[in-house]
């Protein structure tokens, strides 16, 4: 074990933050740090916005779920998949950018994801915790509004980040022997081991200091594979651009 597995570790979503303002300088460190993520063919496609607007945040809180705690953090950034600048470099060389590709799709929003899942492990390598904000994309468009995100760029998510002012237990993941195949996809994965981890999840449901609840895992993901996901991201993508094919 090193200082950094043991902080990737003990992650966990913070959502209660001290008033603490994050110093600028850190800030910029953090997110030079999260540049150094990998990058599908050195595209970078990602662009970060901080959004300091208090007006701003308390729309995109409401739009979130609400979720609060957009509006509370000292920083939120919104992290949006970014095509643009492929289309510019393009442009310089007096060429058209394909559009439209499945895997420019892929690669962009994966790009976006690795920079995001860096920010969040420098920031609580120097004590800041943070949640991620899927919420965002409950109304893509008007985040885009808000925001002027143009076309071929979309938001895919956005980060609280601050100093915590709570201490929440780390959730229990799937066991490693559940998720890790060797050489081929085995179907070995079979009711009773999720079943044991039903029992790990409700212990950790009806233990946790606050909201506390009788819960386990296949339950949850039932309720939320049984409906349909946000079902408008398909032609709000085809609409930023984003055509698959």
């Amino acid at each position: 074990m090193n200082q950094v597995v043991d902080v990737m570790q003990r992650h966990r979503s913070i959502r209660k933050f001290k008033e603490t303002v994050v110093d600028e300088k850190l800030v910029r460190s953090i997110l030079q740090a999260a540049q150094c993520a990998s990058t599908s063919n050195f595209v970078q496609a990602c662009t970060v916005i901080r959004v300091n607007d208090s007006d701003k945040r308390a729309q995109i809180a409401e739009l979130a779920g609400p979720q609060p705690w957009v509006l509370q953090c000292p920083l939120f950034l919104v992290f949006c998949a970014d095509l643009k600048r492929a289309r510019q470099a393009c442009g310089m060389h007096g060429v058209k950018m394909v559009q439209g590709y499945t895997e420019q799709f892929i690669v962009a929003t994966v790009d976006t994801a690795l920079m995001a899942q860096n920010t969040m492990l420098a920031a609580e390598s120097l004590g800041l915790g943070g949640v991620y904000i899927g919420g965002i994309r409950n109304d893509p468009q008007k985040v885009c509004n808000l925001l002027d995100i143009p076309d071929l760029v979309y938001p895919v998510f956005g980060m609280c980040l601050g100093y915590p002012d709570d201490d929440p237990q780390p959730k229990p993941r799937l066991p490693l022997d559940v998720v890790l195949k060797v050489d081929r996809y085995t179907n070995d994965t079979d009711d009773t081991q999720l079943a044991a981890y039903d029992q790990t999840c409700c212990q950790y449901y009806a233990g946790r200091d606050c909201a506390s609840r009788d819960d386990n895992w296949t339950r949850q993901i039932s309720q939320m594979m049984s409906r349909p996901l946000r079902p408008h991201m398909l032609a709000f993508l085809e609409k930023k651009g984003f055509k698959l094919k």
